[in-house]
This record gives C-alpha cells, structure tokens and sequence, in this order.
C-alpha cells in the first residue's frame, strides 16, 4: 500500500467524524444558513491566512534529504499567496463585516490548531505540516463541489460570495494529485509517523470548529428568504 493510501486509512476514522458534524451535512445538502455560511468563512480566513507563513517556516526547516519536497512548498507558496483576501472579499459579498473579521481573533479550535501546526514545526519534524494539507484540502474539495452552487441557489447570494470554494473546487483537485505524488515520495517511517499524526490531530480541532458553527433548520432558511 502506497503511504497516501495508508495516510487515508489512519484517518478514516477521524474524516468520518468530520464529515458527521451536522452543519457539514446540512452544507453539502444547500441547507445551512447565511449565518453558518459567514462564521465557517470567518474561521476559514483565521487558518488560511497563516498558510503562505506556515509554508515558509516549513520549507526553511526541511533537512537537505528533503531537497524535492522543498522545491514543492516554494510552488504551494506561490498558488496560495493571498487567498485569505479571498474569503474577506466573500464576506463582503455577504453582508458581512470583513473589517472585524480581519482584525478579530479566531474560535479556540482554529487558534489551538495554528498553533499546534507553528509548533510542529519548531519543535517537531516540519513534514508533519503535509497532514493540515492533506486534511484542508480534501475537506474544501468535497465543500466547493457539493456545496457552493447550492449554497448560492439556497442563499440567494451573488457568485462574489463563493470565490474562496469556487476556486478551490478545481485548484484543489489539482493540489491533491500533486500531494499524493509527493506523499508517495516519503520513505523515512519518521516522515511518515509525523504526517499521520498532525492529520489525525489538525481533522479533531477542525471537527470541532464545525461544531461550534451556528446552525439553522432547513424551515428557518427558508422562512429567511422569504
């Protein structure tokens, strides 16, 4: 078995708990609210602002064994810079307050996660970074395809508001392809241990993000826009 494939199997357990959470259901159904919908943005903005940093950090950490991974942070560097701008621009779009979002702070999960992720990195082994990819990605990829144009439809929201799971539909789809080449490419069981454990732990604070979401009944939704 491939390592991508054994990293999938190591945190099944933690995906499907993931994917239970019910505002993730009522989402990829177009059911969750305005409210639901800006509060996930605003946490989103908290963790995706600190990708390009994290990239950075974990790049200048990588041992010269590691030369070819190096080479694929400083590519991710440049496809991600300044999409944080992204989601306060779909705030916007929402009738939200982008300013105090930017100057907020993030829920305790998204904080205690960030953190984790820069400390991983300082004290731990820096590949273990691969694991909030592994983790972030797939999860906007099942988000933007199932659940933006529905959400859209459901919400009566202009395109604007959807541009941060709009372009992370496609460009996500790409990014995990190239993520699985790259995790196949690790062969140090160190390297390894530490994706499957920063996955394991980035999918249990980023669950429970999600269940501090605010959440409205389908009949609520609709009454709304009505």
């Amino acid at each position: 078995m491939s390592f991508f494939d054994t990293l999938q199997t190591q945190t099944a357990q933690q995906r499907q708990a993931l994917f239970a959470v019910p505002v993730i259901r009522e989402a990829l159904a177009g059911e969750a609210s305005l409210a639901s919908y800006v509060a996930f943005l605003t946490q989103a903005y908290h963790h995706v602002r600190h990708t390009v940093p994290l990239m950075m950090a974990c790049g200048a950490r990588l041992p010269a064994r590691l030369e070819w991974l190096r080479g694929a942070v400083c590519e991710y560097i440049d496809e991600e810079y300044g999409h944080e701008q992204w989601i306060l621009n779909d705030i916007k779009a929402c009738g939200g307050d982008w300013e105090a979002v930017r100057d907020g702070r993030p829920a305790p999960p998204i904080e205690l996660m960030v953190a984790y992720l820069y400390d991983l990195i300082a004290r731990g082994n820096p590949v273990g970074l691969f694991g909030m990819v592994n983790v972030l990605e797939g999860t906007s990829i099942a988000l933007a395809t199932q659940a933006a144009g529905t959400l859209q439809s459901t919400l009566a929201l202009p395109a604007t508001a959807f541009s941060y799971l709009s372009s992370h539909g496609a460009l996500d789809q790409g990014h995990m392809a190239t993520y699985q080449q790259l995790m196949d490419r690790l062969d140090d069981a160190g390297d390894q241990q530490a994706v499957i454990n920063a996955a394991q732990m980035v999918y249990r604070l980023y669950t429970e993000m999600f269940q501090g979401l605010p959440r409205t009944t389908r009949h609520e939704v609709h009454h709304a826009l009505a």
